[in-house]
């Protein structure tokens, strides 16, 4: 999968909140100053190219709706993110994420009690 530009992304967050949409009920998802129709649609024809997200046709109008979910993106992106800059090491982007976000002793608490469920769910299920 192609990773997606800022404006790209930006449209698909919009539609993977709306599900479906009309070109119009994208835009007006954008705050204000709102971009220009025709950049939208711009975005709107790379994506359909892309194969990200699909149309249907009513009468002179499209209304679009993702080919991929926003869960599948964001695991083809973050497991890019690890390739790239990572070398694959969960470890390394553990180690990252935990020193240069700065978490609270809860957050990283609420981390481990979420790993430790994980283990606890492929043990179980062997």
């Amino acid at each position: 999968m192609k990773e997606l530009t800022k404006a790209e992304e930006q449209v698909m967050q919009y539609l993977w909140k709306l599900e479906k949409a009309f070109l119009k009920d994208i835009i007006e998802e954008f705050p204000n100053p709102r971009p220009a129709y025709t950049t939208i649609s711009t975005v709107v024809r790379v994506l359909v190219k892309k194969g990200i997200i699909g149309f249907t046709t009513y009468g002179k109008v499209n209304q679009y709706y993702p080919l991929i979910s926003k869960r599948a993106y964001t695991r083809a992106f973050m497991k890019g993110i690890m390739k790239s800059f990572f070398n694959d090491s969960v470890g390394g982007f553990t180690s990252f994420f935990t020193r240069e976000q700065d978490l609270s002793l809860s957050e990283l608490e609420e981390m481990r009690a979420l790993i430790e469920e994980q283990i606890h769910n492929k043990k179980k299920n062997g």
